[in-house]
């Protein structure tokens, strides 16, 4: 039983790995001695590692991670109020009067940001004002207008992209929700972030094309992704009808991934993806490239 006890990280490496010869060894050797037992599995699995992903990768270290930056919007409290002097001559009064800055800079309310990618549109359009939305695309806004008015959540507004197709699906979106105000923004419009990693070989861009791209829409986060300012004491949803490109690198940016690995990923059209900005700074994703409103035969990624 001490064997088994010792061996069970390994079994659980080999079986993660799909070694099944591995795990073979590991089994057919409980009756030999614990240490070089041990020594030789752990060789065989490496070894396992080695053939499939490269010399340099090991299971026996701890993989590295990136600490979680809760200051990423820079409205934390402790960085809008002027930290008190450093003299030793501060009273209670004064360490008083800080606090309550502090606590009038703090958030209270979470800001749900609801992105939408817009629908189907025509590839074959030669300028912006040509790709215009297909029936099936305007049918697929009509479906995400409906699931929105289903949420039934207190929109503060719609922010839409100026391209065709994200200002057409907007439209059809509001005839769902006629009250709400929509704005539009160019800092939301379609185009390339970053340039991804791994690469793509179907999709090169010009190195000009992220410089330019990747400022606007690195920009367009800064601006709409933050915590809610201190006077806003309710909870605000707010629908973005945008772009996949845009959609993609808003969520790693927020989660604090890697912006390089946006393409990783696709969104279906007319898909919604919701981000929530808690009063801390933390931020909870909700979904990405829900689709379930869409009826499967009316599903695509163009």
């Amino acid at each position: 039983m001490s064997i088994l006890r010792g061996t069970r990280k390994l079994l659980l490496a080999a079986g993660l790995a799909g070694c099944g010869a591995a795990a073979a060894v590991l089994l057919s050797g409980l009756n030999a001695e614990s240490d070089g037992f041990k020594a030789r599995a752990a060789n065989v699995i490496q070894s396992h590692f080695n053939d499939h992903l490269g010399p340099n990768a090991s299971i026996m270290s701890s993989t590295a991670t990136t600490k979680w930056d809760a200051n990423w919007d820079r409205r934390d409290p402790f960085c809008l109020v002027k930290p008190m002097s450093g003299s030793f001559r501060v009273t209670e009064k004064d360490e008083n009067k800080y606090n309550e800055k502090l606590e009038k800079a703090k958030s209270m309310a979470t800001r749900h940001l609801i992105l939408v990618r817009h629908g189907q549109y025509n590839l074959s359009g030669e300028t912006d004002i040509l790709r215009t939305l297909t029936p099936l695309g305007r049918d697929q806004a009509y479906h995400v207008g409906l699931r929105l008015k289903d949420l039934a959540l207190p929109y503060t507004r719609i922010i839409q992209s100026t391209m065709t197709r994200a200002t057409e699906t907007a439209n059809i979106i509001s005839q769902h929700l006629p009250n709400i105000p929509v704005d539009s923004c160019h800092f939301i419009r379609e185009g390339s972030p970053i340039k991804p990693d791994p690469p793509v070989h179907h999709w090169r861009p010009e190195p000009k094309q992220f410089f330019e791209d990747g400022a606007r829409i690195e920009a367009a986060f800064r601006k709409y992704f933050h915590r809610a300012d201190p006077t806003q004491k309710k909870d605000s949803y707010e629908i973005m009808v945008c772009h996949a490109n845009v959609i993609r690198y808003f969520v790693c940016r927020a989660l604090q991934f890697p912006p390089e690995a946006w393409l990783r990923f696709s969104l279906h059209n007319c898909s919604l993806t919701w981000i929530a900005i808690r009063p801390s700074g933390r931020v909870v994703v909700y979904t990405v490239g829900d689709i379930g409103h869409v009826p499967p035969n009316k599903m695509t990624t163009t």
